[in-house]
């Protein structure tokens, strides 16, 4: 709603513009006229609108044209000007305000006829086709100052025509809406349909109401809406709820019967302003981040996003076809994702975003630009559906990266790692692989759809994470602070090309020798064979020396999907960057690798659940007393962690 109202009152001399103004404030005929009256303002708790309206008269006798020209464009291309005497319209006052606003902008205008005391008819139907001949014109309005005739219903309208204005939502020529206010009911009706039906039904139908209107519709009262469409529409009623058809007709009806109100306040609750485009303050409300803070999408946001993922998958496959991602987005004004997207994050066979892909995208645009998902959130509606304020309500704001590491523990879920190395040396290899993507996959990704980033989940602990790769541009004199800050960085080099360790070498001693971010070597290709690197050091020799561990040997040339486990520990140096890891390799032979196996193995996690249920219930049932089943696992269970104890234990005095 705007904030303020200004009414610009012309016309010739003595036509009584001042003494309707006079009438209005002082409620009597004042026996005195000025030859104007000075600006006045109505507080805004005293309209019925709640808007502050500024009364603004002109003199001819006292102002001269350039004077009113100013006037004119004080009063802006959404106010509206009167008109007091219907003399001259046509031939000067109409064309003058014309000229001087945007075609596309006209102000809207009232006719008023004042002095109706001293006529005994109505002048109406010599109005009436001026009315029709310029759109501009919202209403005519006969008065009398003297009388105190419809002052108030006077200067009501103009406030009405002001805040809810005619021309942006209906042609009275061709007596239909326009195609701007078409479009943006369209997309209240599907913001609405909450199960994508194509109907309002009576929850949905009450849903709208409440929102907009505050209070729900009786059951009479939507029958009754139901029926006027019935009658006038063959397909306005399907399965008794409301389809678009239906819906676009009632809204076009309060409008012809003059209810404007009705349709500008659905309009503006949906965040639309005077021209019918979404406001800023509500694509873009304030969020506030503090430094060295990153954004996250929070519980409610994930929710909410999964209603509208399992709204538009149709087939229910836990995948969005192209069709199905193209209806979901018919809310916004243009296609958010492009096909590079489809290289980004996790697709099914056919190349469609999974269930898990449509989340971890969201879950990227925050991380790296929350202006634009505040955006999008916008579109989908999110604060009305989620009944919130805006959509900043749908974000968690981390806290600064350095108290993570001063109390050694963090809240994020979402962590970043940036893979560097030269040209060819297998980043994007690296990237896709954590998409599930093996070589033969890889090759078909056309190069004008490469994606530089990746992201999926990991689970560290027992805990879901999102791990988002950033393939970082081998530019090794020109790396950005947003090159270099992450959580993590992999130093990629492939294994066959003696030059490529060498670029690593130099990026971890420029840039990261002295940092408190991990960094991982990743030996890329290792299905090819390795060559001796050029560099003075060896891989190997080069970590040792630093103090890193070992070159993570990696290659996506597999038959089947390509393993996960590097990501998995990528994720856990993100998230305890404090803590030395003392083993990262998968060779079932070191202390490290058996002691994983045995707490994932099958035996031990579910020794581990039947004791943990039996010390929360405090007792053991007497079936389980009776399972020989039970102590048998239970004594290995406990067996296998003495041996697990005593396997750590020697493995914490060698490390000494």
């Amino acid at each position: 709603m705007r904030k303020d109202v200004r009414i610009l009152l012309v016309g010739e001399p003595k036509v009584g513009k001042t003494s309707l103004i006079m009438s209005l404030v002082s409620e009597e005929f004042p026996d005195e006229v000025p030859l104007r009256a000075e600006e006045i303002t109505i507080p805004a708790d005293v309209t019925p609108e709640r808007v502050p309206t500024h009364i603004v008269d002109y003199s001819e006798a006292e102002q001269s044209d350039e004077q009113l020209y100013q006037e004119i464009s004080k009063v802006g291309m959404d106010l509206v000007s009167l008109f007091i005497q219907f003399s001259l319209i046509l031939c000067h006052w109409i064309p003058l305000i014309n000229e001087r606003t945007d075609k596309d902008s006209r102000l809207p205008l009232i006719l008023v006829g004042n002095k109706s005391d001293l006529v005994e008819h109505s002048s109406m139907e010599t109005i009436l086709p001026i009315m029709n001949q310029y759109s501009e014109i919202e209403t005519c309005v006969e008065c009398s100052a003297k009388n105190l005739k419809n002052i108030s219903e006077l200067f009501y309208y103009a406030q009405k025509a002001v805040l809810h204005p005619t021309g942006p939502l209906y042609s009275p020529e061709e007596k239909e809406m326009k195609p701007s206010c078409i479009k943006a009911l369209t997309r209240i009706f599907k913001i609405s349909d909450l199960d994508n039906d194509g109907i309002l039904n009576d929850n949905e139908l009450n849903f709208f109401q409440r929102t907009c209107f505050n209070i729900p519709l009786a059951p009479q009262a939507l029958e009754d809406v139901k029926n006027v469409v019935r009658k006038n529409m063959s397909d306005g009623v399907k399965d008794n709820g409301l389809t678009l058809k239906g819906f676009l007709f009632l809204h076009t009806l309060f409008i012809q019967r003059g209810r404007h109100e009705t349709t500008w306040t659905v309009l503006r609750r949906f965040g639309y302003d005077d021209d019918l485009e979404l406001t800023q303050e509500y694509l873009f409300p304030l969020l506030k981040i503090p430094p060295d803070c990153t954004t996250e999408l929070n519980h409610n946001a994930y929710l909410f996003l999964q209603s509208v993922f399992d709204k538009h998958d149709n087939d229910r496959d836990c995948a969005l076809s192209p069709d199905e991602l193209k209806d979901l987005f018919k809310v916004f004004p243009y296609m958010p994702w492009g096909p590079d997207v489809n290289n980004t994050v996790c697709t099914n066979e056919q190349g469609w975003i999974t269930y898990q892909g449509y989340l971890s995208q969201w879950t990227l645009t925050t991380y790296l630009d929350v202006q634009r998902c505040l955006e999008y959130l916008g579109y989908l509606g999110y604060s009305i559906i989620q009944e919130q304020e805006s959509q900043a309500a749908a974000f968690t704001i981390t806290r600064n990266k350095r108290i993570d590491l001063q109390k050694k523990q963090t809240q994020r879920s979402v962590f970043r790692c940036n893979v560097l190395g030269v040209r060819g040396s297998g980043k994007s290899g690296f990237l896709q692989a954590f998409l599930g993507r093996n070589l033969a996959r890889q090759k078909r990704i056309r190069e004008d759809r490469k994606s530089y980033y990746a992201i999926s989940t990991t689970y560290v602990y027992g805990q879901e994470k999102y791990l988002l790769l950033h393939e970082v541009l081998p530019d090794f004199e020109f790396l950005s602070e947003a090159d270099l800050a992450c959580d993590v960085v992999c130093l990629v080099y492939d294994i066959s090309n003696p030059g490529s360790f060498e670029y690593c070498a130099k990026v971890y001693k420029k840039h990261f020798l002295d940092s408190k971010t991990p960094c991982v070597i990743i030996a890329a290709k290792s299905d090819l064979h390795e060559a001796r690197q050029y560099y003075s050091l060896s891989p190997l020799d080069f970590c040792r020396k630093h103090k890193l561990h070992p070159p993570q040997l990696f290659t996506c040339n597999t038959d089947e999907a390509p393993s996960k486990d590097i990501y998995t520990k990528l994720t856990t140096m993100a998230m305890y960057p404090h803590a030395k890891l003392r083993c990262m390799c998968s060779c079932n032979r070191c202390t490290y690798c058996i002691c994983h196996n045995l707490l994932n193995s099958e035996l031990v996690r579910s020794v581990k659940a039947k004791l943990y249920s039996a010390v929360l219930n405090r007792h053991v049932t007497q079936a389980d007393l009776k399972n020989s089943t039970f102590w048998l696992r239970a004594s290995v269970g406990a067996t296998v962690f003495a041996v697990l104890g005593f396997a750590m234990y020697k493995a914490l005095l060698k490390q000494r």
